[in-house]
């Protein structure tokens, strides 16, 4: 089994990556499809006319999330990584009003978003909870071609029959991939690193370098980082209200300027580790909130913790370099690559514990790694991250990841600190295996009631009153 660093840490647009990456992904897949897909094309027939539909968490939050805007930006032949946030809503407005789309390569297909794209909350696609329907029509609306997709969170997307796949298996493989190190679960980590005398993060790089150079690794992790450092350092320069409705101003500035003049007067304050980790996040995740280019880590709606405490260990530890985020990040990888395949990370899955929760504990685990850590105690620490945020839900207020969820990263950072600081005081040595965290985690996330996983209809997001 094998997951690379680079299926985790993707780079994309927020606010959500099930929400929003996740579509644009599946409507370029059915672009493809149309034109190179094996299915059948009466002669001398021609697709004209383009339909999609978003079923369960999609539908419910869909809008607050951008679900809507990210299909028609993905039929438009954008991609999460490469379209401009600056230019989204020029391009969607377009749509609306010419109701036709161009993709690059294809011909001009008839799509009014009014009618042409629908939120369907009675209707829920059974493989997963952010399902999506495509339909092709000819010019007389017969129906030429359906494809059915699902966004399984962090950005990844599978169709129907890859999903059932997928599930025969029990659990997300990428196939074709020879590994020195296949771990599929904690244990198999440990046992490998102990035989081989190397670090995880060792062990992750040996993984990547059978299907990439060490050149091309470096470059694309230094990558990751510039793209979460300069989305933490947008988020720390802009200010005003955020989009959505819920009238939320970002405060990351504001605190950052107070904080710096605390800085420069060398005032004692007990709590400042603590600040700059909140701030770090909370910047990261009102970019998100607002549209802006981040990084999942391993999604968007917990996209702030793993980069606050990346910069929280350049911060204030003397020792930090280069190639210390870069084993900050294979490690993060590898436990989030372990999350994955045995539980979720998608929120409409399994809660929000599976989100901020496998943050925290990639976090904590790639920390414990930069400080020293023996693979023993990077385990524990992940686990100890983990373990505390079990039964976590999704409770967006309004569909938008903004309430609770910008704080909520915030503290998953500074648990992510903690639990690392507790793992590298012991020896390696702990109770609870984070294998056995993470079943509880699917487990939980299967006994949840589903108003409680990125639907909006429960938690904060019903008892929340504006006033």
């Amino acid at each position: 089994m094998f997951l690379s660093v680079f299926d985790l840490f993707k780079i994309g647009i927020g606010p959500s990556s099930s929400h929003t990456m996740g579509p644009m992904t599946a409507a370029r897949r059915f672009l493809d499809e149309i034109l190179t897909g094996d299915w059948p094309r009466p002669a001398g027939v021609k697709v004209d006319r383009i339909g999609a539909s978003l079923h369960g968490s999609l539908a419910y939050t869909g809008i607050g999330h951008g679900s809507d805007r990210a299909v028609i930006l993905g039929l438009a032949g954008q991609t999460p990584q490469t379209v401009d946030p600056d230019e989204a809503d020029g391009i969607v407005a377009r749509i609306g009003a010419e109701k036709r789309i161009s993709p690059p390569g294809h011909p001009t297909y008839r799509f009014d978003p009014a009618k042409d794209l629908a939120l369907d909350r009675k209707t829920p696609l059974t493989g997963h909870a952010n399902g999506m329907a495509f339909y092709a029509y000819d010019a007389s609306d017969r129906l030429l071609l359906k494809r059915i997709y699902y966004s399984i969170g962090g950005g990844f997307v599978v169709s129907e029959e890859e999903l059932q796949r997928i599930k025969a298996k029990g659990s997300v493989t990428t196939e074709g991939k020879k590994v020195p190190y296949p771990f599929k679960n904690a244990v198999e980590m440990l046992a490998m690193a102990a035989k081989s005398g190397l670090s995880i993060a060792e062990m992750k790089r040996a993984n990547e370098e059978k299907h990439m150079s060490r050149e091309q690794l470096d470059e694309g992790l230094d990558a990751i980082w510039g793209a979460m450092k300069g989305c933490i350092d947008r988020g720390l320069s802009q200010d005003g209200i955020m989009p959505g409705g819920l009238k939320v101003r970002r405060r990351a500035r504001q605190l950052h300027d107070k904080l710096q003049e605390q800085w420069q007067q060398n005032r004692p304050n007990p709590l400042l580790a603590n600040d700059w980790l909140s701030i770090y996040a909370m910047a990261v995740n009102e970019e998100n909130a607002a549209g802006g280019r981040v990084v999942t880590a391993p999604t968007n709606g917990a996209a702030g913790t793993l980069p606050a405490v990346l910069r929280y260990w350049l911060h204030f530890h003397p020792e930090a370099d280069q190639p210390s985020i870069r084993d900050f990040l294979l490690t993060a990888a590898a436990v989030g690559g372990i999350i994955k395949s045995n539980a979720s990370i998608s929120g409409a899955e399994v809660g929000c514990q599976g989100e901020v929760g496998s943050a925290s504990a990639m976090a904590a685990a790639g920390l414990c790694a930069v400080m020293g850590g023996t693979p023993e105690q990077v385990e524990n620490a992940a686990e100890i991250a983990l373990e505390h945020h079990l039964g976590m839900t999704c409770d967006p207020v309004g569909g938008l990841v903004q309430v609770p969820c910008i704080e909520r990263n915030a503290l998953g950072a500074v648990k992510a600190v903690t639990a690392a600081s507790l793992a590298i005081k012991g020896d390696g040595t702990h109770f609870v295996p984070l294998d056995a965290a993470i079943e509880t985690m699917r487990q939980t996330g299967l006994d949840m009631n589903e108003k409680y996983k990125e639907t909006s209809l429960g938690g904060l997001a019903v008892n929340v009153v504006e006033c």
